[in-house]
């Protein structure tokens, strides 16, 4: 399927920090191909794109929730690729004008930046479909915009309550054409790390102007 078996693939290993940015003028050029990761404050963001692209320092982790402030681009082996890491949602101890600025600056990314090829959206296994991911499914339902679920901290739960609570997700999501990926996650133990890898490059590699 792919004829440029010659060029060099696409490798998540590769990814490396390239800019933060507090408001759209500041992103990187808005051409090529980006995939940005979305979720609450604590939900495992930071940990999923670590284990993505196996570094463990990639995305900085902390237990206090909303320290990701900015939006983080990643760059990849392959001109004008990114990893996007957008800032946390959820956390209590900003101000109410704080929290509205972030929103704002990243509901500009989300409606503006043209060179966005999908959405991941991280859940936590055991606390799924909170009001945050239910907005952010609705939007990308909205603006067809293709939107993977990691539904991450699977090492947290029995396989079979896993599975039940996968079971749940699907069956809320079932209507939405959006969703093209809801994957079972765990950074820890590396479940649906290679899943996700081959869905983000499907994204990332896709022809420019296909559909």
């Amino acid at each position: 399927m792919d004829s440029d078996l010659t060029q060099k693939s696409l490798s998540f290993n590769s990814a490396r920090f390239l800019i933060s940015a507090s408001r759209l003028e500041e992103c990187p050029p808005d051409n090529g191909a980006e995939v940005a990761f979305a979720g609450r404050s604590n939900a495992g963001k930071s940990s999923a794109l670590n284990a993505i692209t196996a570094n463990g320092k990639l995305a900085r982790t902390s237990k206090t929730p909303g320290r990701t402030r900015l939006i983080n681009f990643f760059s990849l082996n392959k001109p004008g690729m990114h990893l996007v890491d957008l800032p946390g949602y959820g956390y209590a101890k900003v101000s109410r004008d704080m929290k509205d600025d972030w929103q704002q600056h990243l509901g500009h990314y989300l409606n503006e930046r043209r060179c966005l090829r999908g959405l991941v959206l991280v859940m936590d296994i055991r606390h799924p479909l909170t009001e945050f991911d239910q907005m952010m499914v609705e939007w990308c339902e909205h603006n067809q915009l293709p939107l993977m679920i990691l539904s991450t901290k699977a090492d947290k739960l029995k396989f079979g309550q896993a599975k039940t609570s996968m079971l749940g997700i699907a069956k809320k999501l079932k209507d939405f054409q959006c969703v093209e990926h809801l994957i079972m996650f765990s950074a820890t133990s590396k479940r649906g790390v290679d899943e996700c890898r081959e869905a983000l490059a499907d994204w990332l590699e896709a022809p420019d102007d296909a559909g």
